[in-house]
């Protein structure tokens, strides 16, 4: 009897394991069907063309006028982006890398922590979005500026960064498209690398503090600490006055720690 009643509850603690599990599961393909839902409506947005329609009665009435030469104006923005910037204004542009999960948008704001916890759309999501510190010049652009994203375990956000880890990966998927609301952008990988976030009186190489270099002697101290903590040898030299990009995700080598790579715009 005794033997019956321990097997029952051994199967009854087995049955609700697997509950346990199988609930775990539909959490999670939940999550990843959500994720992709809202990255195939954010794809939709870029394709899509909004344009004003005239009724057809009304568009007898309207008449005829000269044309005139345009009038100076600033830069206009890409028609892919127009109708998602529409959607959020903090949109700064698009990152794409091919064989990876990688087609996002990029997006800034004045609080440099909202975008880990928000979505495009502004939803608590704990995804967030790919996105620029308020001090990044993405438009200039500035000498370099850092895009964060999260290393989902999916591979959705930045959970597909790591591959770089293997260069054979890299020696097959060497560019990084990024654009701007106003141009087409290619950047070749020039430092693959894992650091940390250290404490603000360390001594030491800070990647994600680096957005400007206005002398020669500030260029080598950036240009020549990638250099040396790149994983592999990419063979992508660069000189004082070129510009970077810079993706930065979470690593567990250690606490705090980063997974970085480092592209050069091409000229």
């Amino acid at each position: 009897m005794k033997r019956r009643k321990r097997f029952r509850r051994i199967k009854a603690v087995l049955i609700a394991t697997i509950l346990v599990c199988l609930l775990r599961i539909g959490q999670i393909y939940h999550q990843v069907s959500q994720v992709e839902e809202k990255q195939k409506n954010l794809k939709e947005s870029l394709s899509a063309e909004k344009k004003p329609v005239i009724a057809p009665a009304a568009k007898a009435l309207i008449p005829e006028l000269p044309e005139k030469a345009p009038a100076a104006a600033d830069p206009a923005m890409l028609k892919r982006y127009e109708n998602i910037y529409r959607e959020n204004n903090d949109l700064v542009g698009w990152l794409s890398i091919e064989g990876t999960n990688i087609d996002y948008p990029v997006v800034r704001c004045d609080d440099g922590e909202y975008y880990l916890h928000h979505d495009f759309y502004g939803n608590e999501d704990k995804y967030g979005c790919l996105f620029v510190r308020d001090i990044a010049d993405v438009d200039t652009p500035a000498v370099n500026f850092v895009i964060y994203g999260h290393n989902m375990k999916d591979g959705a956000m930045f959970g597909n960064l790591d591959l770089y880890s293997d260069e054979s990966f890299y020696r097959e998927h060497t560019d990084i498209m990024f654009n701007t609301l106003y141009e087409e952008r290619s950047y070749e990988i020039i430092s693959v690398f894992r650091s940390e976030v250290y404490e603000s009186d360390d001594d030491v190489f800070k990647y994600y503090q680096f957005y400007e270099a206005d002398t020669q002697e500030e260029f080598d101290y950036f240009y020549r600490n990638i250099k040396e903590m790149s994983m592999y040898d990419t063979k992508v030299t660069a000189e004082f006055g070129d510009t970077f990009i810079t993706l930065s995700t979470c690593a567990y080598h250690t606490d705090d720690g980063r997974f970085v790579i480092v592209a050069k715009r091409k000229k």
